[in-house]
């Protein structure tokens, strides 16, 4: 499939990325991220892997279509990695005050 990244032409296969990738190690991610294989790849990584090219020459939007045409999972920071639920100001000062004893309502 033919694909620009970073105002490049790219000839790219799904088979073509699978060996690119083969051996690398994945980084942590917080943001984007592309399933290959077994392991979640952040989709900078992923570019920069599979175009040879700096990570600040392209945006994750360009790899994480050319990565979604291919067939691969692409996944959104919020879903890559759920965060945990922080407590609204008014949760923390309930939670540092206690709360009310039966007797004192």
């Amino acid at each position: 499939m033919r694909c620009v990244i970073a105002r490049f032409p790219f000839d790219l296969t799904k088979s073509g990325v699978l060996t690119s990738m083969k051996g690398v190690k994945p980084e942590p991610h917080t943001g984007e991220s592309v399933l290959i294989g077994r392991h979640h790849y952040p989709v900078k990584q992923v570019g920069e892997v599979i175009t040879r090219q700096d990570r600040r020459d392209f945006t994750s939007g360009e790899v994480t279509r050319a990565m979604a045409r291919l067939g691969f999972t692409c996944r959104s920071g919020h879903e890559a990695s759920p965060a945990a639920h922080a407590p609204t100001p008014l949760e923390t000062a309930s939670a540092l005050l206690g709360s009310p004893s039966p007797l004192e309502l």
